[in-house]
């Protein structure tokens, strides 16, 4: 274990259709995606997950999208950054067959709900635990996991120190420096 590694990576996943990453002429496939988690997971079994997912990609199909939604689960991604689709000119995606706009943005809405279920796993996990935190400003940090925490009780920018997770908001950890 390498202590100067943190548990927390970011994939620059983008679909989880073959066929779809394909296009997007990615040099992954889903299989190599849930297998990388994997061994990560294997290796560091704390380790979280983030991951880029674009939505309405041209030619993306209902059954396509639902393999991505498939993909959080399967690689248990923790964290999701959603983007819609949309064209731009010159590139060879503008002149594939584009997805409505209407569905792009459902579809969009479909992943970012399942990015926030997969958030409020993650943080119901960590609740009643004690954290290290790298402190951002005072009352701010991050776990080592990039999760934010709220604290009470002080801390030095850059510093690290331990709280004592005791709530949550949808999005941020609370607690207490001990």
């Amino acid at each position: 274990e390498e202590e100067r590694l943190m548990p927390h990576l970011h994939l620059s996943l983008q679909a989880g259709d073959n066929m779809i990453l394909k296009r997007m002429k990615r040099r992954h496939t889903r299989e190599d995606a849930i297998a990388f988690c994997k061994q990560a997971r294997d290796l560091r079994p704390d380790m979280v997950f983030g991951a880029d997912i674009i939505a309405g990609f041209p030619t993306e199909t209902e059954e396509m999208f639902q393999n991505s939604l498939r993909l959080v689960e399967e690689c248990d991604l923790t964290w999701l950054h959603v983007f819609p689709y949309s064209a731009r000119p010159g590139t060879p995606a503008a002149r594939m067959p584009q997805v409505d706009g209407r569905a792009i943005k459902e579809r969009a809405t479909r992943l970012r709900a399942k990015g926030v279920q997969a958030l409020n796993a993650h943080l119901n996990n960590i609740q009643n635990t004690t954290q290290s935190v790298l402190v951002e400003k005072p009352g701010i940090g991050r776990t080592r996991h990039f999760t934010p925490v709220h604290f009470t009780g002080g801390g030095e920018a850059g510093k690290l120190i331990t709280v004592a997770i005791n709530d949550k908001t949808d999005t941020v950890l609370k607690g207490a420096a001990v």
